[in-house]
């Protein structure tokens, strides 16, 4: 998909106004959909959003960040709190948030004792560290 190319056909479709331009993929955004930047107009999306979310949410994303792109260009507020951005995004069913992108955890340790379990992303030293709850030895159930 070419990115900058579907920018300008949803901001003509669903705005009526003119994208002009550029949008990049942006693998290092974590927990947001997009960004604008108002310095030099380019937009930033969250690829990941995509291949999780589908088409559908992502031109929910696309629409959130044309709507900062356009009410800056034709100076009103286009900050997320400014009464303009809100009733814009509403009006081309933009999405308010990005939807979660879960970090999952890598391991999973379960107390031998009272059956707790704790997620972690780093591995734990089994003979080092206990249960919090009963101090139990731990157990790791995943990797």
């Amino acid at each position: 998909m070419k990115l900058t190319k579907y920018v300008q056909t949803v901001s003509l479709e669903d705005f009526g106004w003119e994208f002009r331009h550029t949008a990049h993929w942006n693998r290092r955004l974590r927990s947001t959909g997009g960004r604008f930047f108002p310095k030099d107009g380019h937009l930033d999306f969250n690829p990941k959003i995509y291949e999780e979310y589908g088409l559908e949410i992502f031109r929910k994303i696309v629409r959130h960040e044309l709507c900062h792109y356009h009410l800056y260009f034709q100076k009103k507020g286009y900050r997320h709190k400014d009464k303009e951005f809100k009733e814009l995004l509403q009006a081309v069913d933009g999405l308010r948030y990005a939807p979660s992108l879960e970090q999952s955890a890598f391991h999973q340790y379960q107390c031998q004792a009272c059956g707790q379990v704790y997620p972690r992303r780093r591995r734990v030293d089994v003979d080092k560290y206990r249960c919090g709850k009963c101090q139990g030895p731990l157990q790791e159930i995943s990797a």
